[in-house]
């Protein structure tokens, strides 16, 4: 069959593979090598033809030859094209050496963009790229109106079940029963738990009871200490006009000292023959000053008192004073 008869049949007839727009028309044939529905480059209208071809990113040319016609299986040859540009085009410069230059030329452009848009396939890749989620709102509500309702039952579960226990502890079913084993056991772990947190809080309430005190009680022996402590002040006091009353003899006792070394001092001036009185003068005036001393020191006495209030309710507490 001639290719122009081909040609005239697909370019006024219908053609399965082409598309028309308002400017131009496409032809969808895999084989095709510019995408464009012409005369030149039609693959069903030409008998030798030859074009590109990508699969998972391996390039291959394939080439369809007149003598191959018969069989349609074995019409198109493929030779796989190398990853090096150059020399992929030499095998295409190669396998087509008797080929039209418009053939020739075409399939070098369409090897080419094939390489490039492979290059920015491979970019892509390798960079981070956002994943998009479809939005599935029917779902997600079908899906929230299920949880309600399964937490509804399961709110309505346990209230039958803590019902139909009580009923059992009235003994409204009578003293034979048969129930699950999981039910019983709950219902002991649960009746255990109230008994030991009612111990817990009876401990409780009996230590608090324990620790509170009478008020009257703590009434009178807050009376007990005051007293107490108003005699330790009536003793103090006492003692400290005691201590007075000795540093004021000290005073008369220096002031009678001083008097007598006065009158010593005169008795010397007149006498000054008597080596006995000489001698006597100033041993006197010694022994006096060190009985003054020792005087003032002993006059000012610390006294400590030590004294215990005992009662039955209240501590032993020691009072010091001075």
């Amino acid at each position: 069959m001639s290719d122009d008869v081909v040609w005239s049949i697909i370019n006024e007839n219908l053609c399965s593979y082409k598309v028309k727009t308002k400017t131009q028309t496409f032809c969808r044939n895999e084989y095709n090598l510019t995408g464009l529905c012409n005369r030149a480059t039609c693959p069903l209208a030409n008998s030798q033809y030859a074009t590109v071809r990508e699969d998972k990113g391996i390039c291959y040319l394939y080439m369809k030859t007149v003598e191959r016609s018969a069989f349609p299986s074995k019409m198109w040859e493929r030779v796989k094209l190398s990853k090096d540009l150059d020399k992929a085009l030499r095998q295409i410069n190669v396998n087509l050496i008797y080929w039209p230059k418009f053939m020739k030329a075409k399939c070098r452009q369409r090897f080419l963009k094939i390489q490039q848009y492979l290059i920015r396939m491979r970019k892509l890749r390798l960079r981070r790229q956002k994943k998009l989620t479809p939005v599935r709102l029917k779902i997600d509500r079908r899906e929230t109106r299920r949880e309600q309702k399964a937490l509804i039952a399961a709110r309505l579960d346990t209230n039958i079940e803590q019902e139909l226990l009580k009923r059992l502890k009235e003994g409204t079913y009578g003293d034979i029963y048969n129930f699950s084993q999981v039910a019983f056991d709950k219902a002991l772990d649960a009746e255990e738990m109230e008994s030991e947190a009612e111990e817990g809080e009876k401990e409780n309430e009996s230590d608090e009871e324990e620790t509170e005190i009478n008020p009257e009680i703590e009434r009178e022996l807050e009376g007990e200490y005051e007293d107490s402590e108003e005699e330790t002040h009536e003793f103090v006091e006492a003692e400290d006009s005691d201590i007075m009353s000795d540093e004021e003899d000290l005073e008369e006792l220096n002031s009678r000292v001083t008097k007598l070394l006065e009158k010593s001092s005169q008795a010397e001036s007149s006498s000054d023959g008597e080596s006995a009185d000489e001698e006597s003068g100033p041993s006197k005036k010694r022994k006096l000053e060190t009985k003054a001393k020792k005087k003032r020191k002993t006059g000012k006495k610390k006294m400590e008192i030590e004294y215990e209030i005992e009662s039955s309710s209240l501590p032993k507490v020691k009072v010091v004073g001075r």
